[in-house]
């Protein structure tokens, strides 16, 4: 009896999630609890182990596709007839065999969305050598068959690049928060009191001890309402190969600056390895961006939805300023709050700010 296998409820209100990479091709005999193939969201990339053993018979949805929860991705066992489908698909894709023999009698591997992508390049897929598992074809062996050109490209002068993955996340998400009345404040602050080779830990110690009195910064939009929140779970958003990506540090409040350390350098590096667990990025309740030496002298930063305001850290740097009527130099640098002027007005956004500076100027973050 063939499994049908849908597209799980990957947690956080997330309704749909763009398939990454299969781990199996049609064909395979694969055990329960296999992996079976990598799952991009909004929020990372998961690896789904199979829920049942036996052939893959049918796969219904192509690397790049972004599907509803709740979607037949894949029937294993049986004939591979499936009564779901992946919507958006035409029926000439749905109805495309799996796979064509060689002339040496071996079949071609490949998924749905390099085969269509073979087409409009019309490439026959039986000349192409695969380099994938299983000796399956990819989209980089068809590149490389035809010498990186697309339809309609002149060869030598553009390269196409299709917006997947974390790209393709980052820029819906960056659509979506243009969408945010935002306002950013900013003001100077002087780091002479702080270590600096701490300075991300110390700065979200500060806002997790700020917030406690500002509880309208610490809040997300749920629907037509705001919701104020009682804990401090800080997101920071750290660049990666793949993109930019938030995980979450717990507790800021009650945790010591040495822990959130060790805790951000934690999440950090397996963010930068691509192994963050879906809870690590759930939940943040405010965040806070600091970009290092590339940070400039300012930037301003996207609201993180649901999020009302994000704290920017930005580029510092010695720099002469007045202290007791005499010229000093000083490391300083500037300190953001871009805030949805629809949750709260720039007053308290810069009464908060102003505070977040007041305990990092004293050197008492906590």
């Amino acid at each position: 009896m063939a499994y049908e296998f849908k597209l799980p409820d990957l947690g956080e209100g997330l309704t749909e999630g763009e398939i990454a990479r299969w781990l199996v091709s049609e064909g395979q005999e694969i055990a329960e609890d296999d992996p079976l193939v990598e799952v991009q969201t909004d929020k990372t990339t998961v690896e789904i182990p199979s829920p049942a053993a036996g052939v893959v018979s049918k796969i219904l949805a192509g690397e790049g596709d972004v599907v509803p929860v709740g979607t037949v991705i894949v029937v294993i066992g049986g004939d591979g007839v499936s009564q779901g489908s992946v919507p958006g698909q035409s029926p000439e894709r749905e109805e495309r065999p799996a796979a064509r023999p060689r002339a040496d009698g071996a079949k071609v591997r490949a998924t749905p969305l390099v085969r269509r992508l073979a087409q409009d390049l019309g490439v026959d897929l039986e000349t192409v050598t695969p380099s994938g598992p299983g000796g399956r074809v990819t989209e980089a062996d068809l590149r490389s068959a035809t010498g990186g050109d697309s339809p309609g490209t002149v060869p030598g002068k553009e390269h196409r690049e299709p917006l997947r993955g974390v790209r393709r996340l980052i820029a819906e998400h960056m659509t979506k928060a243009q969408s945010i009345p935002a306002v950013t404040w900013v003001e100077e602050c002087d780091f002479g009191r702080v270590e600096l080779s701490a300075l991300l830990p110390t700065v979200l110690k500060a806002v997790a001890e700020s917030l406690r009195e500002f509880p309208e910064l610490n809040a997300r939009f749920e629907g037509d309402a705001i919701v104020q929140l009682e804990r401090y779970d800080l997101g920071v958003a750290i660049d990666t190969d793949q993109g930019l990506v938030v995980p979450v540090v717990r507790d800021c409040d009650t945790r010591s600056i040495e822990e959130i350390d060790a805790e951000v350098r934690r999440l950090a590096d397996s963010a930068r390895a691509g192994t963050l667990k879906p809870e690590e990025l759930r939940g943040s309740t405010f965040s806070v961006t600091s970009a290092g030496k590339f940070s400039g002298v300012l930037v301003t930063p996207l609201i993180n939805q649901p999020e009302v305001a994000i704290l920017g850290v930005h580029r510092i740097a010695e720099r002469p300023v007045v202290r007791d009527g005499e010229i000093v130099a000083r490391p300083m640098g500037h300190i953001s709050v871009t805030f949805d002027h629809r949750a709260l007005d720039g007053k308290r956004a810069a009464e908060f700010g102003l505070e977040v500076i007041r305990r990092l100027e004293r050197g008492e973050p906590g």
